[in-house]
């Protein structure tokens, strides 16, 4: 495969084979230039002035590192220019630039600091349990299988994150059904209407409204909760709007949910491919642990690019680029960078050290909650080697149709010590 028989903004890229796609990836980051491709299409959007694709991993570094050339403002989780009224639900820190993003970032860090992120353990630990439980439980009053992701690795982000906000059960599967939604890409399973763009705004509206009317209540009636700490909190004397609160919540949705998810998912994926990584893991967890949950997020890289905007005429790993040029930063990519990362495409639960960009690069846009989603990731594997030491995957991934998230739907699992599993 060259560089010129790829197509980033072909739809049919993302979901052709993963082994494909790492084989497309490996021959772009061997381009020397920047390869310019055609935006994808999208009913009711006129045809874009393409973008650029960044995949090695230097290069990625120095975009991240410099926002004053590279901007999010104008767009860093979709290729095409949304329209201003996805900007009212989706303009959060992720898509915005200094000097707004730095001081909310500050208020929304008030809430994320290391002691506060540490109280959420128990937390976390006490989901995780129950969670698993609950899909044991599943399982063997069935045939012994069941879905991870349906059943395990998709509620148990969503849940920390709901309680974390303080959001209350009785909404708890509102907001899972609007997150799947927004997620979806163009996946028909999730997107079963002839208005995508429609649907992706009222999912967005929905979460919207949902944080607004939480974050007047703790307005007037502060909890424990991080949307209190995020209604209260404040820089220089400014506080976040309720909206501001809203699009931060849809974040941590959309990126705390998704990140977390497909981590865990596709760590289980990847130790059925090399069984004697579950063995290594399982059989010394807390020796493991420190070098496998960042090496699960590189493998994985749940979040296949984010958008960066050319400020001014520049140049990124010496190609020139022009102001307004879009750029597509493909973790996907800059991950398996064979110059930075030994034996690149495997699976190594000890890999060290590990610079991996599964959290964006360095710079104003690293995971403000990459802390909670390290912690998350462990303490499921812990509880997964735990509780269903006998895990066993039964059946192929089913992948979500997205060009953004690196998703996996269905991942078909069962308990092999079970007469279902043992008949697999």
């Amino acid at each position: 495969m060259t560089a010129s028989t790829v197509d980033l903004g072909d739809r049919e890229f993302w979901a052709a084979p993963w082994a494909r796609r790492y084989e497309a990836f490996a021959a772009l980051r061997a381009d020397e230039g920047l390869p310019r491709f055609a935006e994808p299409e999208f009913p009711g959007f006129p045809a874009g002035p393409g973008f650029r694709a960044v995949t090695r991993h230097a290069d990625v570094e120095q975009v991240s590192r410099h926002p004053d050339l590279f901007c999010s403002g104008q767009g860093a989780v979709s290729i095409l220019d949304l329209p201003p009224e996805a900007g009212e639900f989706f303009g959060s820190l992720i898509s915005m630039d200094a000097p707004r993003h730095t001081k909310i970032r500050r208020i929304a860090a008030q809430a994320f600091t290391p002691r506060r992120t540490e109280a959420l353990l128990d937390d976390v630990t006490r989901v995780a349990r129950s969670v698993i439980a609950s899909a044991r439980a599943k399982a063997l009053a069935g045939d012994g299988s069941f879905d991870l992701v349906a059943d395990v690795s998709a509620p148990m982000p969503l849940l920390i994150i709901c309680e974390m906000m303080g959001i209350p059960e009785s909404r708890r599967d509102e907001v899972f059904a609007h997150s799947n939604v927004i997620l979806a890409g163009d996946d028909p399973e999730y997107v079963t209407s002839d208005n995508p763009l429609g649907d992706y705004l009222a999912a967005g509206a929905g979460l919207s409204a949902l944080m607004t009317e939480l974050a007047a209540r703790r307005e007037e009636s502060p909890g424990d909760d991080v949307t209190s700490a995020l209604v209260h909190g404040t820089v220089d004397g400014e506080r976040l709007t309720h909206q501001e609160v809203a699009s931060f919540f849809i974040l941590l949705c959309v990126a705390g949910n998704e990140t977390t998810r497909n981590a865990i998912t596709h760590g289980v994926w990847g130790m059925h491919l090399d069984p004697a990584q579950w063995e290594a893991w399982s059989g010394d967890v807390e020796g493991v642990t420190p070098t496998a949950v960042d090496e699960v997020v590189r493998w994985a890289s749940p979040i296949n690019w984010m958008r960066r905007t050319v400020v001014a005429d520049t140049s990124v790993g010496g190609v020139d680029v022009a102001a307004g040029d879009k750029l597509l930063l493909v973790y996907g990519a800059s991950n398996r960078d064979a110059t930075v990362f030994a034996d690149a495409e495997a699976l190594d639960l000890r890999r060290s050290p590990n610079p991996h960009q599964g959290f964006g690069a360095h710079g104003p846009h690293f995971c403000l909650g990459a802390h909670l989603a390290r912690r998350e990731i462990a303490v499921m594997f812990r509880e997964l080697f735990a509780g269903m030491p006998d895990l066993r995957v039964v059946g192929e991934p089913d992948r979500l149709r997205s060009i953004f998230v690196n998703g996996i739907k269905h991942l078909p699992v069962a308990l092999a010590s079970t007469d279902a599993a043992r008949g697999h």
